[in-house]
């Protein structure tokens, strides 16, 4: 299922200098958050129906005006979004 080139991701951890397993979570946490925002955005998107910021798009006098801090529980723990 990984998209993810072996390439891309030795690059990523030797970037990281990982020290300990805690540090490689912490890591993987930080990825899923980001990949589950931009998932959640994508489907905020399909949903009503234009991006964020574009008006030309816009069919509903509704806007998109904000969001709040979610934290959601994970096999890997709190993940906060």
């Amino acid at each position: 299922m990984s998209n993810i080139s072996k390439e891309i991701l030795r690059n990523y951890v030797n970037e990281q200098n990982f020290k300990s397993p805690n540090d490689v979570l912490d890591a993987m946490k930080e990825l899923f958050k980001e990949v589950l925002q931009e998932a959640l955005e994508a489907e905020m998107d399909t949903q009503l129906g234009y991006d964020k910021y574009d008006v030309t798009e816009k069919q509903t006098s509704n806007s998109r005006n904000g969001y709040s801090k979610k934290t959601i529980k994970t096999e890997l723990g709190p993940v906060e979004l």
